[in-house]
């Protein structure tokens, strides 16, 4: 007994003697953009200017409400106010649809990560995504590999305070690579946004605390919290603006962490991969940062780019990295080959032809913004769509604008689908548009009558067949359009398909991704919706956009927790499952119906043989 509470006085010590008290504000889900995001940030930028006693303020996520260039502008504006130090970081709402893939945020704030020490103890932040697909919350790649470097750098007995706007739970797909990791030093407490509620949390063991939004809500003013740093205790209070500081509502003890070994946390299971034994990873590459587009192949290379602005090519035979390019923005474009090009858009407003056999640029396109769409050939032109709203035809051999289209609302983010004459895609700005492939001029443009951008048609990627385009908005519904008028044919929420559809080989079916477990498809029917069959592919809950691709009797599709789908196309019964990683599978690209290319959010890129049973 003696010993024991000789050891407790050792470690109270050993912590005390790091401490020193103080006071910081806690602000996040500010939402600048929102109908009284900026009239309540103001407030309370001005209410955090009269305390005197305040080291510095936090600021954990979801500074916008839809991310743009222009919203981020006027909350660094706002910012600036202050009269004393800030940290910021970015939300899902800051990047989810973000008309420069979070380069913008980068560039207004400076960073999108950050840790700063005070007063004894460290302070460590990140991004959380997701980045420009709908999923669930992501901590970066390149985020955790910073992590470790910060944490290397960290002795084990300094207190640790993490922030991050998303809580550290299964809100996060990887939300383990930071309980593992921080459980290994002296973490105090976590603190995050996204909730918009106060809440006392507790993450394997770590206490955290959410944050309240600053906006008003149902109130009449916006408020944040006042954390009281003391020797051994650290206090959570609410302040709204010009009102008195209210009682605290949230304490938590400040002392030496000890990580509990003996309680078992829930992780990602890959036992299915032992049921589909003949299903093996030929080879897997693990990139430096996320992977948020569809890799392209030939013979020789499988080439895709990451968030870090790289573009890398890799052997097809064994994975090895053949060469790579450096661009300034971050890249969510799906790149595409024609003969000995490779062409694909990034974040730093260029779209770039690079010889696909070393990397060097043939020619490129400088653009007023991101480039965050993917290209699509035609003829001696590629296709593609930019955040400047602009869409433009670019003939391959030269790298000239050939024609432009400058009048689109909102940010271009998917694939084009050429058909019959047009070239269709949409955007953010709640439109889908159908341009003459030759001219650029407008044929017609449709929306789904909500005047919600988050409805937008953007992400899916249009399929057409027999004079009729499908596409599946983020309303849920399915939507069959006049390719020729771009009237409404038809359009159905029996079976909530979420951006997620495909074509069948044979061009009588819509295969779609439904958001509870289901595979659905209808026919290609332009006079209304048949429903043809059902299939419970049991994916459970499904909300990431991973278009399903038939090949040879094959269809193959993702979901948001690293598992690839498979099943044939004529019995409409599941064949085969792999699971890579647990975050979003982009839509898959085979070489044929057992091999194919597959990259996941995490930054990992792999080729997937199913070898003969």
């Amino acid at each position: 007994m003696k010993k024991l509470l000789s050891f407790l006085i050792v470690l109270t010590f050993s912590f005390s003697a790091f401490a020193q008290n103080f006071k910081y504000a806690f602000v996040t889900d500010t939402h600048v953009g929102a109908s009284t995001g900026e009239e309540d940030l103001r407030r309370t930028v001005a209410d955090i200017n009269n305390q005197k006693d305040l080291d510095f303020v936090v600021i954990t996520g979801d500074i916008t409400e839809m991310g743009t260039n222009d919203e981020l502008k006027l909350a660094k504006s706002i910012f600036s106010l202050l009269n004393i130090p800030y940290y910021i970081m970015p939300g899902n709402h800051d990047t989810g649809w973000s008309e420069s893939g979070g380069v913008s945020f980068i560039r207004e704030f400076g960073y999108d990560k950050f840790t700063f020490d005070h007063k004894g103890y460290r302070f460590i932040a990140c991004a959380s995504g997701p980045y420009v697909r709908m999923s669930d919350g992501h901590i970066p790649r390149d985020a955790t590999v910073w992590l470790d470097q910060i944490l290397k750098k960290t002795s084990k007995d300094m207190p640790i305070v993490f922030l991050n706007h998303y809580p550290i739970d299964n809100s996060l797909d990887n939300w383990y690579e930071v309980t593992d990791r921080l459980k290994t030093r002296n973490v105090q407490y976590i603190i995050n946004g996204h909730g918009h509620n106060n809440k006392a949390m507790d993450f394997e063991g770590i206490p955290a605390t959410m944050g309240r939004s600053n906006l008003r809500a149902k109130d009449t003013i916006g408020g944040y919290n006042i954390v009281n740093m003391l020797k051994d205790t650290v206090y959570f209070a609410v302040k709204k603006p010009n009102q008195t500081l209210l009682p605290a509502w949230r304490k938590i003890p400040l002392k030496k962490f000890v990580h509990q070994t003996l309680k078992a946390y829930d992780r990602p299971s890959f036992e299915i991969n032992k049921k589909y034994g003949n299903v093996r990873e030929v080879w897997t590459y693990h990139s430096s940062a996320n992977v948020v587009n569809t890799p392209a192949y030939n013979d020789k290379a499988v080439i895709f780019g990451n968030s870090l602005g790289l573009v890398e090519a890799l052997s097809r035979t064994n994975g090895k990295k053949l060469w790579a390019f450096k661009t300034k923005g971050a890249i969510y474009s799906s790149p595409v080959i024609d003969k000995q090009l490779v062409i694909l858009g990034s974040g730093d407003g260029t779209i770039y032809a690079l010889n696909n056999t070393n990397g060097k640029v043939v020619w490129k396109v400088e653009t007023a913004n991101a480039v965050l769409g993917s290209p699509v050939v035609d003829g001696d032109n590629v296709l593609i769509g930019g955040s400047d709203h602009t869409f433009r035809a670019i003939n391959i051999k030269t790298g000239k604008v050939v024609w432009k289209f400058e009048d689109v609302e909102g940010t271009i983010v998917g694939k084009p689908l050429i058909y019959q004459g047009k070239v269709m895609f949409g955007s953010w700005g709640r439109h889908l548009y159908a341009l003459d492939v030759k001219s650029g001029k407008l044929a017609w443009k449709w929306n789904n009558g909500n005047g919600n951008r988050m409805f937008s048609p953007a992400m899916c990627t249009p399929v057409a067949t027999k004079g009729v385009v499908y596409i599946a908005a983020p309303d849920r519904f399915l939507t069959a359009i006049n390719v020729n008028d771009g009237q409404t044919l038809w359009r159905t929420k029996e079976a909530k398909v979420r951006e997620s559809i495909g074509l069948s080989a044979d061009s009588t079916t819509i295969y779609g991704k439904t958001m509870q477990d289901t595979v659905v498809a209808f026919k290609t029917t332009a006079n209304s919706p048949e429903l043809a069959w059902k299939l419970n592919a049991g994916f459970g809950y499904e909300h990431t956009p991973s278009d399903l691709v038939e090949k040879n009797g094959v269809v193959f599709y993702g979901t948001k927790n690293g598992v690839v789908y498979t099943f044939d196309a004529k019995t409409h019964q599941n064949l085969w499952l792999h699971k890579i990683d647990n975050s979003m599978v982009n839509t898959i690209n085979p070489i044929d119906q057992k091999n194919i290319i597959v990259s996941t959010m995490d930054g990992k890129v792999t080729l997937i043989k199913a070898y003969e049973e």
